[in-house]
């Protein structure tokens, strides 16, 4: 049988299956079932299977423990007058063994062998050990919770299509105990950055997710309207703005873990909407943050694996102190063998290099942007152990210090782990003129269409600096990334509940 025709029947069995249980459905509500609200568990799996899985058969008997738990019904096996259900909650599994003549023949028949996987129940009934020394519940007495119109996935081949687990994340819960411990982890991972930084002193913040002008990152907005106000706002691309107006405020220590949003393409590394931690820390530069940011990666490692070393693909990631760090052209010639250091010294002959590495250059127009591209384009993904890459040129920094001895470049790190940009940090510009000057400059120079589409001056961002910023390090670390790579996996999409994904349906 092909496949298109191996879908086309299971498409219509699964159809045939909902007609089946929402008759079922119809039969109960005629018969004046009513679908109890105030079910009370006394216990949950895992505290059950935790507490009492290493005690005997005799343990157990002797015990006499009466236990009230609900579920969702995963497998079912009907034996004669005996039936054995599997439920599943708080990621566990136990088994529940129903005996006919504990209920009424009636009840028995056309209540508890009706019941069909996917069903929610409420069980009262007796911890033992089978003959199996399975722990399991002797039901005395079972409640209908929620009846499950249709089918769960099949349950060895589980959720098959990836864009389906995406679409349908929560069958691709209920049927892959891989993806929920996943996400598990992720929430765990979150939970600890959130630890690490109450113990560093710092204090988490809030700031504005819609904006009435874009700004701390070069990127597109995702544009609504404001009815009562009569005006266009934006989705943040960047709380950056924000964060330093705080600074300004006299917060000296502060972080935000929150949404970003950017209306751009979707890749295994990128989604529109994703998850960002920025931190500023007042009176430092950008080697402090370095330092703190290699503190917080050990930290978070010690955590998960008890090692500094763990594996991602194909990879042994090392994070024995220091974390490795080298500027951005040492980077472009230890990964690029044939290229030269005086390929890289004037404008002509970068140009000229760029052409030889199929790079297009017509959106740049000075020496260290195409600097950057061929960085980004021919280096960036050969990075595999964790490294920070410095000295980034000043043309594509409009946010960070100049370096005090050379001008071309700016006091700036990004973070790299397995070719993946993991973060992103500087010492924060904090003269408003060059800021002033930088802003108007880089709109000035641009040739990039889309660029100029959403460039947006932020004249009251000026203003506040004119208060005076101190001099302030910034941070910002993409989480769903770090995510990525401390749970091994390779699309952004796989560490995201739920994706954005392309105008697709499937039934």
């Amino acid at each position: 049988m092909s496949k298109k025709n191996q879908e086309k029947k299971i498409k219509k069995s699964s159809k045939n299956e909902v007609n089946i249980r929402t008759k079922k459905l119809f039969q109960l509500r005629q018969l004046g079932f009513d679908f109890p609200n105030n079910f009370i568990c006394t216990n949950n799996i895992k505290n059950i299977l935790n507490v009492y899985q290493k005690n005997t058969k005799d343990d157990l008997n002797k015990l006499c423990y009466i236990v009230k738990i609900a579920g969702r019904i995963i497998k079912k096996r009907i034996l004669g007058k005996a039936a054995f259900l599997v439920i599943y909650g708080n990621h566990h599994t136990i088994q529940i063994y129903v005996k006919s003549n504990l209920f009424a023949e009636n009840y028995y028949k056309n209540h508890i062998l009706e019941l069909d996987l996917g069903d929610i129940i409420g069980v009262k009934g007796k911890l033992f050990k089978t003959n199996t020394l399975e722990l399991s519940i002797y039901c005395e007495k079972i409640y209908l919770l929620t009846k499950s119109l249709r089918p769960l996935p099949d349950k060895y081949q589980g959720l098959k299509k990836k864009e389906l687990k995406y679409r349908k994340r929560y069958l691709d819960l209920i049927s892959n105990i891989q993806t929920t411990k996943i996400f598990e982890q992720r929430f765990s991972i979150i939970s600890n950055i959130r630890k690490f930084m109450t113990q560093e002193n710092f204090l988490e913040v809030e700031t504005p997710m819609m904006h009435p002008i874009p700004g701390g990152a070069n990127a597109k907005p995702f544009v609504t309207y404001h009815n009562s106000l009569n005006k266009k706002m934006y989705l943040r691309v960047s709380p950056e703005l924000y964060l330093k107006r705080l600074i300004i405020g006299g917060f000296n220590k502060i972080f935000e873990i929150n949404r970003n949003f950017r209306n751009e393409g979707l890749s295994k590394q990128h989604s529109p909407e994703f998850t960002m931690m920025e931190v500023y820390l007042s009176y430092s530069q950008y080697t402090d943050m370095m330092f703190f940011l290699e503190k917080l990666c050990i930290f978070l490692i010690k955590k998960i694996f008890n090692s500094h070393i763990f594996t991602y693909g194909k990879y042994q990631l090392n994070f024995e102190k220091p974390i490795k760090k080298m500027t951005m052209i040492q980077a472009i010639l230890k990964f690029n063998k044939k290229i030269k250091k005086s390929d890289l010294k004037t404008l002509e002959k970068v140009k000229k290099l760029a052409h030889k590495l199929h790079l297009n250059i017509n959106t740049c127009t000075s020496l260290g942007e195409i600097i950057y591209l061929i960085f980004e384009k021919k280096t960036e993904k050969k990075i595999i152990q964790p490294t920070f890459i410095t000295e980034y040129p000043l043309e594509i920094s409009p946010l960070a210090k100049t370096n005090s001895i050379n001008k071309n470049i700016t006091d700036r790190f990004e973070f790299f782990i397995a070719g993946y940009e993991i973060a992103n940090g500087f010492s924060e510009l904090n003269d408003p003129e060059e800021q002033k000057r930088r802003f108007k400059l880089q709109k000035s120079q641009k040739k990039n269409v889309e660029f100029l589409k959403n460039f947006y001056y932020d004249q009251d961002y000026i203003t506040a600096l004119e208060h005076g910023l101190p001099p302030t390090s910034g941070l910002g670390v993409g989480i769903d990334r770090l995510i990525m790579i401390l749970t091994n996996q390779k699309n952004i999409k796989d560490v995201i509940l739920f994706p954005i994904l392309k105008n697709k349906l499937y039934q």
